[in-house]
């Protein structure tokens, strides 16, 4: 019962949008390479949560892992292109949803009707249903005709290329990895341990830079969740593969980058637990900010899926085990 907890209560949405702010170029280089040909990465580019998160409360339609509303500057401007300036509104969805292509067009337009500036939509689809690629929405009536087209990437298509993913130095290229065999391994948490292993295991052979690592290792916990013991089991397996194959980080180094991964772990706690119990933040920040100890942080975000009371969450927090 406890890993059949932990599926249902799987939440990819936080490190799907931590992981977009932390490598958006990258995530447009991997995903829609075209489109990240015509951005200016030389000029800076803004994320507007709030923003779009109004948009999506006036809307208040479906369900999706994450969304992201950014301010790109393209590379030039031509005709066709007076202003550089765009808004790139993206979708992550994790499941079929017969009125997709309808929301994508709603949030399009009410985007552009708010702030008078065009509007570029993508959908990056990480459900597991290979045939299903909504990038149209149209109606006609009376002579008036609608359409809207808009390009997705399914991610169930990196599949085909496992060696690609493994040879990447794309750091979405993890991240897909660990997602696909989150969804391949449902119901055999010995397979997922060993997948998950695996993935850890290519990230350090990786050429990527030190802190890119560590982040992705925090991203890998999060999208392939195990129950307590084989998480014991990873966590000493993927110390082993961090002794052997990063040798050369100073205690300085590591304390640093351990300071920044618990950050991490503590607003990530802090998500879960308030999409569990709303309004408790308040209560349960102080014990979560007082834990530092990344081992048991990566324990505790492990297990919040099978909490089921504030007690329950209260003694996970202050059980020092």
């Amino acid at each position: 019962m406890e890993s059949l907890n932990i599926i249902r209560n799987n939440d990819y949405d936080t490190p799907w949008k931590e992981a977009i702010e932390l490598f958006f170029p990258e995530f447009m280089t991997m995903f829609f390479p075209e489109a990240a040909r015509e951005i200016d990465w030389t000029a800076e580019y803004e994320f507007l949560d709030k923003e779009l998160q109004q948009i999506v409360r006036d809307a208040e339609l479906g369900k999706r892992f994450a969304d992201k509303l950014v301010r790109v500057q393209l590379r030039s401007a031509d005709e066709e292109r007076r202003e550089q300036i765009l808004l790139l509104h993206i979708e992550v969805q994790g499941q079929v949803e017969s009125d997709f292509a309808k929301r994508m067009f709603v949030y399009h337009y009410r985007l552009f009707d708010k702030y008078d500036r065009r509007v570029a939509s993508m959908a990056l689809l990480t459900d597991e249903q290979p045939h299903w690629r909504p990038q149209e929405f149209s109606y006609k009536a009376l002579g008036c005709s609608v359409q809207m087209q808009f390009p997705v990437c399914k991610m169930s298509d990196f599949a085909d290329d496992w060696q690609g993913l493994e040879t990447s130095t794309n750091p979405f290229a993890i991240v897909v990895m660990a997602h696909l065999k989150a969804q391949q391994t449902r119901g055999n948490m010995e397979e997922r341990l060993h997948s998950k292993i695996y993935i850890a295991r290519a990230l350090y052979k990786s050429t990527m830079p030190k802190a890119t690592v560590l982040e992705l290792m925090r991203f890998l916990d999060w999208l392939i969740t195990l129950p307590e013991g084989l998480q014991e089991q990873f966590t000493t397996t993927s110390y082993q593969l961090e002794d052997t194959s990063m040798p050369y980080y100073a205690d300085f180094e590591l304390k640093a980058m351990n300071k920044g991964l618990s950050q991490g772990f503590h607003q990530s706690i802090l998500i879960l637990l308030e999409s569990k119990f709303p309004g408790m933040e308040s209560v349960f920040a102080p014990m979560v900010e007082d834990i530092h100890d990344i081992e048991r942080l990566r324990r505790i975000t492990a297990a919040i899926a099978s909490v089921q009371t504030v007690e329950e969450a209260k003694m996970l927090l202050t059980q020092n085990t």
